[in-house]
């Protein structure tokens, strides 16, 4: 007998079919907006070019944004080694953009349909993969039933659970049941998110750690990074990374107060979570006096410079190398933070504010080692930038210690590889899956 909470899910699996206007309106403001490829929206609606023929295997990796992405392409690049055929999807166009700078062969990246029935079965109509792969939290009610009614496996990998998601799941345990049920492997970050998938109807469980203390920084061109390296010249830099509206002016303030006694040459570098906010932040911190360069206009800082935007894609883990203090965004606004295990391995000296609920477990244990300082405010972070651009001891201990985290951490990436693999195995052994159609 079907459960009233799977008859509610195929409900609302129904009632995305006759919403299916409403998501092409949706995709079309958002064009309006700026806020999807000018060239490839039709893939939001599940439309677009077709897959070219390949008797290869599919696996469907999604992975929403840039720091997922990131994280996801080690191993993308070891289940495209095997032969099996990847196709990644994300939601953001600076993911997309990383995504295709760095996939490997036997890869490609598609915008991720909207959660309604029409657009995602085309996608698996045109794809047919034979396991689906959701990084972290993306959890999606009308993927995960239509996945299930074209028997595709489905594995989501580095799975983490907030507080705050919890709660609101946890209002809902019938439906959350009907969904969460329907995972046949969750691959966890820790004992506290394994625990958190099961209460909520995961059937089968493990802690496997964060594949992000695996995963590289996306790095510079080499000759680029040489002409970054040599245009700083040496000069103490305060790098603040991933930052969010509000926070470039916390920043600047900090930067302001470091004072001429505690960095004389000091260049303030702001790499904004969203590029295209460039230009805007550069504006604010020329009216504050400073003498400011883009780098997405070709321009590298000179002697003269004070405030360097790093507009750019896929270059943060050089500008991280480059470092004497590295501030991690989204923390002095209650966003949630950022990924600090990049900063860490590049060997960059950590201070973040304390809005980081996001990645509670990774701050938590740099902390705890002396690998991060945590601040409050614009003080804060200029009194924690002036210690570590001025005392060289200091700096090393928070780097090594920082490395000692990363390295005690490490190895998810194998253990996640190691829980696939038998599935992999399987689908290269032959067995397509039914498609999508039909259903609710």
């Amino acid at each position: 007998m079907t459960a009233p909470a799977d008859r509610l899910l195929d409900a609302w699996v129904g009632l995305t079919r006759l919403a299916a206007p409403v998501g092409r309106l949706l995709v079309a403001r958002r064009r309006r907006q700026g806020k999807e490829d000018a060239g490839r929206w039709p893939e939001r609606l599940g439309e677009g070019e077709e897959p070219a023929p390949d008797d290869r295997p599919t696996v469907w990796i999604h992975a929403a944004s840039v720091g997922e992405t990131v994280a996801a392409l080690p191993l993308i690049g070891r289940i495209a080694a095997t032969g099996v055929r990847v196709v990644l999807t994300t939601v953001t166009t600076t993911s997309a953009s990383i995504a295709a700078a760095r996939l490997p062969q036997g890869a490609v990246h598609r915008y991720v349909p909207l959660d309604l029935a029409p657009p995602m079965d085309r996608f698996l109509r045109r794809w047919r993969p034979g396991l689906a792969v959701f990084v972290e939290s993306e959890i999606w009610p009308v993927a995960v039933a239509r996945l299930s009614a074209a028997g595709v496996p489905l594995v989501v990998l580095n799975a983490r659970m907030s507080d705050r998601s919890f709660r609101g799941w946890s209002r809902f345990r019938g439906v959350a049941a009907a969904i969460f049920g329907r995972i046949e492997l969750c691959l966890a970050q820790s004992a506290d998110d394994a625990a958190r998938f099961r209460a909520l109807g995961a059937r089968a469980v493990a802690e496997t750690g964060n594949i992000k203390f695996d995963a590289p920084s996306p790095e510079a061109d080499p000759a680029e990074a040489a002409a970054l390296a040599a245009a700083f010249a040496g000069r103490p830099v305060l790098l603040a990374a991933s930052t969010h509206p509000g926070e470039e002016a916390i920043v600047l303030d900090a930067f302001g107060r470091l004072g001429a006694a505690a960095a004389a040459d000091a260049l303030l570098v702001i790499a904004p979570r969203h590029p295209a906010r460039g230009p805007e932040i550069a504006e604010e911190a020329r009216a504050r006096g400073h003498a400011t360069r883009l780098r997405s206009a070709g321009e590298l800082p000179d002697a003269a410079t004070r405030v360097y935007v790093a507009d750019t894609v896929g270059e943060l883990g050089t500008f991280y190398r480059l470092a004497s203090v590295a501030f991690v965004g989204g923390s002095l606004v209650p966003f949630g933070g950022h990924n600090p295990i990049e900063p860490a391995r590049a060997g960059a000296p950590i201070v973040s504010g304390p809005h980081v609920g996001s990645f509670r477990d990774s701050f938590g244990a740099l902390t705890i080692a002396g690998g991060a300082a945590i601040v409050e405010d614009a003080a804060g972070l200029a009194a924690d930038a002036a210690l570590m651009i001025g005392d060289a001891e200091a700096r090393r201990r928070r780097t090594r210690a920082a490395e000692t985290v990363v390295a005690r951490h490490a190895g998810a990436l194998d253990r996640t590889f190691a829980a696939l693999e038998p599935r992999l195995a399987a689908m290269r052994a032959g067995g397509a899956p039914r498609s999508a159609e039909g259903g609710p």
